[in-house]
Order: structure tokens, then C-alpha cells, then sequence
């Protein structure tokens, strides 16, 4: 019997990852993710497309193109950290690595990580990444700031 199955959850048999399409680094994520041996199957949609809000209609979909969010087979949603996390352990090769960062001693850890992608993501923008590798925007100062919003399912900050 799984931990979930213990407090009476459902398992999680499958996973859609929403992600910003437009974005250098959440593209190379996806490809990333679509190569790693999937314990629990990923499908992987463009967050803010017709299929997401098909799939998800209740779901704020400008919010999902502001962190990558991560919705369960059984409607449960995961946000940012919680999000990275959740990919991690679907896959095989990094389910002890996602148990580790989901500790009280590992958490700090992992959100560092997210933080640290935001700020490279907003310190880019949309220039230079029409052709899949990114270059800085001097025309958008503090623009970090504005793609990270601090949001965090395990602590609701």
C-alpha cells in the first residue's frame, strides 16, 4: 500500500505539466522531461493554449504562463516548487532526488533552484529567443521580478 493510498488519496497514474511555449527555457525543459524515463506519464501542453483551457477550464490560465503548473489525474494541482518537484518524481532516474527535496531540509533547496530559473528566464524576456537560445534584454531592467511572483504551494508564499 502506497502513502496515498494509506490517507485514503487516490494514486497518481498520470501527470499534464503546463508549460510557456514561448519561453527558451521552459521549451528546453519539455524536451528535457520527454527524454527521461517516465515512471508516471508526463503530457506535456502549451500552458494558455486551446487544449489547456479544454482540459482545464477552471484553472487561471495566465497564471500557468507565469510558472510552470502541474495538474494531477485526479485534479490535483501543483504550482511552481511543488510543480518541479512533481516532474521529478514522475520520472524514474529522479524520484529519490524529488523525495530529498521535498523535506523540510530539502525544500529551501528546491525553491532556490525555481528562483533561480525565473530570474534567468524574466532577465531574458521574449528577445533573442525566437531561435531557441536565449539572449539578455538590456531593455528590461528588474525584469526578473516581474516573471517570479514568489508564489509557493507549500507555503503560500
Amino acid at each position: 500500500m502506497t502513502r496515498r493510498q494509506a490517507h485514503g488519496l487516490p494514486p497518481v497514474r498520470r501527470l499534464t505539466v503546463l508549460y510557456d511555449a514561448e519561453c527558451a527555457l521552459c521549451t528546453h525543459l519539455r524536451g528535457w522531461l520527454v527524454r527521461q524515463r517516465q515512471r508516471v506519464p508526463l503530457d506535456l501542453v502549451p500552458a494558455g493554449s486551446a487544449e489547456a483551457r479544454r482540459r482545464f477550464p477552471h484553472l487561471d490560465h495566465g497564471a500557468t504562463l507565469e510558472e510552470i503548473t502541474v495538474v494531477g489525474d485526479a485534479g490535483q494541482v501543483y504550482r511552481s516548487t511543488a510543480a518541479w518537484i512533481t516532474c521529478l518524481w514522475a520520472l524514474d532516474a529522479y524520484r529519490p532526488t524529488a523525495r530529498r527535496l521535498a523535506t523540510p531540509a530539502g525544500l529551501p533547496v528546491a525553491r532556490a533552484t525555481v528562483l533561480a530559473a525565473a530570474r534567468w528566464r524574466g532577465a531574458r524576456g521574449t528577445a533573442g529567443c525566437a531561435d531557441g537560445r536565449c539572449t539578455p534584454d538590456p531593455g528590461v531592467p528588474g525584469a526578473a521580478g516581474a516573471a517570479y511572483r514568489g508564489r509557493d504551494v507549500g507555503t503560500g508564499r
